[in-house]
């Protein structure tokens, strides 16, 4: 009589190849497949074969041990995170090991279903901290990077070694290739044109907005597709072209190039929009842009259209989210003198001392319009 085995999820790899093995002896031995041998390979035969070797393609990715990715989705930097997280861990820890990617973003209510951390180790990258038992890996750079006292307590517990917070770098990426380095042993040159993108889009290193709203450098385009796009597939593909690939050669990719041109347009719609719905108020720019699709707007527009404000606050929805963003603009005549990541903690967001962001739930619309008067407020004082 057959049996519908479960492999358990705290089997070794070694269990899991042999246990792999056999099934596949099993199948190349039955009589279906010896019969099939024997006869030329068409029709129904040749389907056989084919079974076979799809079969135990999937069986050897059930059986061998995953490396669940987590990553700040949407976003560059937790994009680049994951391309570089992933090198170091085929290089330093498993060669072998499935990886498995996971987008996740910030959201009203529980940041982390619990189904989440389902691989045999997981790993989060630029974004918030878990306390969950199952967590392996997590590298942020966010000043708010805690959802409770209780989960920074828990951090400043763990003596894995393997969980890693510093808010001084710019970016993610560059604080996973240099932490990797000093730790492990991870030599991340071959992906230094990754690394010094994510640090220089990450950190705000412009001469000018000029620069991140005329997109006119391959890492913009490639970064425009990464913000906008909702296939993740896609992502994950870049996420893996990303590790072995020349940053520059992945943007001018077929599949990414194809995309451009109508992000590139929307790009430029959301600059009309922010222009028609923009209020000046003393060192703040204001707009709410409710009933637009702006998931995903190039932070530095603003500061663009209006280079003499210190600060930006807007109001936007989408199908997930009430979203409030506040941003500094990093060539204002009048320095910041407020700490972004404070003033969202006080509502339940975060992020970091020049840019943060506070988000509710999609009916708590109003009382994101509220929050954002409240915040306009303060810092025009």
């Amino acid at each position: 009589m057959g049996v519908d085995p479960i492999v358990p999820a705290v089997w070794s790899r070694t269990n899991r190849e042999q246990v792999a093995i056999t099934i596949a002896c099993c199948l190349r031995d039955s009589p279906c497949i010896e019969r099939a041998s024997r006869i030329n390979l068409s029709g129904n035969a040749a389907s056989a074969l084919a079974m076979e070797d799809r079969l135990k393609v999937r069986l050897t990715s059930i059986l061998m041990s995953k490396i669940k990715v987590c990553y700040h989705g949407n976003c560059f930097d937790g994009v680049s995170s994951a391309a570089v997280f992933s090198r170091f861990y085929k290089e330093r820890i498993h060669h072998d090991w499935e990886f498995v990617y996971q987008p996740v973003v910030h959201r009203a209510g529980a940041l982390f279903d619990a189904e989440l951390f389902d691989g045999d180790e997981n790993a989060i990258v630029d974004f918030k901290y878990s306390n969950s038992p199952r967590l392996t890996w997590w590298f942020d750079h966010h000043k708010s990077a805690f959802l409770s006292p209780e989960d920074e307590a828990h951090f400043k517990a763990d003596a894995s070694g393997k969980k890693f917070l510093d808010a001084g770098y710019k970016s993610c990426a560059k604080f996973i290739a240099e932490t990797a380095r000093r730790k492990f042993g991870f030599d991340a040159a071959p992906m230094g044109e990754l690394i010094h993108w994510a640090n220089k889009i990450d950190g705000a290193l412009y001469e000018s907005a000029a620069e991140p709203v005329e997109m006119r450098a391959d890492a913009f385009k490639l970064a425009l597709v990464i913000e906008n796009e909702r296939d993740q597939q896609l992502i994950e593909r870049v996420i893996r072209n990303l590790q072995t690939k020349p940053l520059s050669e992945v943007a001018k990719s077929p599949y990414i190039a194809g995309r451009v041109a109508p992000l590139y347009e929307r790009h430029l719609r959301s600059m009309e929009i922010i222009k028609q719905n923009a209020e000046i108020i003393g060192p703040v720019v204001f707009f709410d842009v409710v009933g637009h699709d702006m998931e995903g707007y190039s932070k530095f527009v603003p500061y663009y259209l209006y280079p003499e404000v210190t600060y930006s606050v807007s109001v936007s929805l989408s199908s997930f989210r009430s979203k409030v963003s506040v941003g500094s603009n990093p060539w204002a005549p009048r320095p910041r003198a407020h700490d972004l990541a404070a003033i969202c903690e006080r509502y339940g967001g975060g992020g970091h001392a020049v840019v943060a962001a506070i988000s509710l739930a999609p009916g708590e619309l109003e009382t994101a319009r509220k929050i954002a008067a409240e915040i306009v407020e303060e810092l025009r004082q």
